[in-house]
């Protein structure tokens, strides 16, 4: 792999990696410390691809970017590549203060908008369940609780309203077509847009340049197998160039597309080789947790660890490997056929 751009943008500046495309970065308040953004020009305008947190760090260095970098250039529509708080957040506020009406693929839409105004009793039930089957104790049960809903909690405004994106759409920006690819198992309908003129993909999470984007199961859909859809739409991707510039959400841009699918193919055939050895004496979700993740968690790394987890033993269940047990306290456990 190449990265022709080792230096990042600091917050506040745009750098350009492709003609009419534009890198900036903005902060986030994790271990994963930031997320990338892309301004592509657009006539007289600039689409935006992506939005950064709904916080006030980030409201105010959009503030210095549109009257900086965009040159007072106003946005002439707004892509999100997926329902995510670093992603989506400050979708309606940049829609609303600029008239634009966000551009999306719709389960994505749905998703964020479910869950930001998911306040109801039934949510934290469902969560109940969810995180007891997969073997929290009393404990972190109660930090389960307290932690309710979230990504509602942090995005509590979403676009009223979509321009929905549909696999295999074109969309025109700035004179040149950009294609909608569509990746799962990170989120639903993940929306991706390759440019064979410039050869550029924007990948969003899909495809990142060092790590796995987090493929896990959540409690509104308990018996997903989002490990399956990630690898088999990944192959989605093999059609484009090796050499093509890959723009990500997190990390460098780079060269090297097809090497890096390898990798994330390899990186899950190892975590399943080691979940599977591991069954051997039943597990729960919980119990594989702290064989596939050694390190010490934050409570945010917690969840996404857990969901990564049952990701693994869903998709080794589904294809056979394993069989899946409920004991008397509702707690399930995997084990090897």
């Amino acid at each position: 792999m190449e990265t022709p751009f080792p230096v990042p943008p600091s917050p506040g500046q745009a750098v350009p990696v492709a003609p009419g495309i534009f890198w900036l970065r903005m902060p986030l308040p994790f271990a994963l410390d930031h997320v990338n953004l892309w301004l592509i020009e657009d006539g007289d305008g600039w689409a935006l691809v992506d939005t950064g947190l709904p916080d006030r760090k980030t409201r105010e260095l959009w503030e210095g970017i549109l009257t900086g970098p965009m040159a007072g250039r106003a946005p002439s529509r707004l892509v999100v590549t997926h329902f995510h708080p670093d992603h989506l957040g400050l979708a309606a506020w940049l829609g609303r203060r600029f008239g634009l009406t966000m551009e999306a693929t719709l389960a994505e839409w749905l998703y964020g908008r479910m869950l930001s105004l998911d306040s109801g009793e039934g949510f934290i039930e469902a969560s109940r369940a969810f995180y007891r089957a997969a073997g929290f104790d009393d404990k972190l049960m109660a930090v389960m609780v307290d932690r309710g809903n979230a990504y509602g909690k942090r995005v509590r405004e979403t676009p009223p309203a979509l321009r929905r994106l549909q696999r295999g759409e074109e969309i025109l920006i700035g004179g040149r077509r950009w294609r909608v690819m569509v990746g799962r198992g990170h989120s639903p309908e993940h929306a991706c847009l390759w440019c064979e003129e410039l050869e550029v993909l924007i990948s969003g999470d899909q495809i990142l340049p060092s790590i796995s984007p987090n493929v896990s199961v959540w409690p509104n859909e308990p018996q997903a197998n989002p490990l399956h859809e990630f690898l088999d739409s990944l192959q989605t991707f093999r059609v484009l160039p090796d050499g093509a510039l890959v723009l990500p959400s997190h990390g460098l841009p780079f060269r090297g597309l097809h090497a890096r699918i390898d990798a994330l193919e390899h990186h899950h055939d190892e975590r399943l080789s080691r979940t599977l050895e591991a069954c051997g004496t039943p597990l729960s979700a919980y119990d594989l947790l702290q064989v596939l993740f050694r390190r010490e968690l934050d409570t945010h790394q917690l969840f996404f660890a857990l969901g990564e987890s049952l990701a693994h033993l869903h998709y080794l269940l589904h294809r056979g490997d394993l069989q899946r047990e409920t004991d008397a306290a509702g707690v399930c456990r995997f084990g090897r056929l």
